[in-house]
C-alpha cells in the first residue's frame, strides 16, 4: 500500500490546543462587539496598562470563587485570557513592548 506523503514537521501543532475554553473565550469577545463595536480593544487608548490592570481583576475575582463576571455573567479567567491576548496582540504588532 503506498503512503501519502505530507510535510510538516516543524509546523504548529494546532491539535495540541483545547478549544472548549477557547470558546468561553470568543464568548467574551462576542460580548465586547456587541458592548463595544467589533474591534473596538485595538482603539483603546493606555491599552496595555488598562488590559493588564482588568485581567488582574477578573484573576482577583475568580482567586476570590467567583466564577462569572457580574455584568456579562462570562467566566472571569476567559475575560482575563481575552485582556492578555489583546495585551499579546499589541506587543506582536507594535513596538510598544514597554
Amino acid at each position: 500500500m503506498n503512503h501519502g506523503n505530507k510535510h510538516d514537521d516543524g509546523k504548529l501543532d494546532y491539535s495540541l490546543m483545547p478549544w472548549k475554553p477557547l470558546d468561553e473565550v470568543v464568548k467574551v469577545l462576542m460580548f465586547g462587539a456587541i458592548k463595544y463595536g467589533r474591534h473596538n480593544w485595538k482603539l483603546v487608548s493606555d491599552a496595555k496598562r488598562r488590559y493588564l490592570s482588568a485581567a488582574y481583576r477578573h484573576i482577583n475575582a475568580h482567586a476570590e470563587g467567583i466564577a462569572n463576571d457580574e455584568e456579562s455573567n462570562l467566566n472571569h479567567l476567559a475575560h482575563a485570557i481575552c485582556c492578555l491576548i489583546f495585551i499579546l496582540w499589541i506587543d506582536l504588532t507594535t513596538n510598544d513592548k514597554a
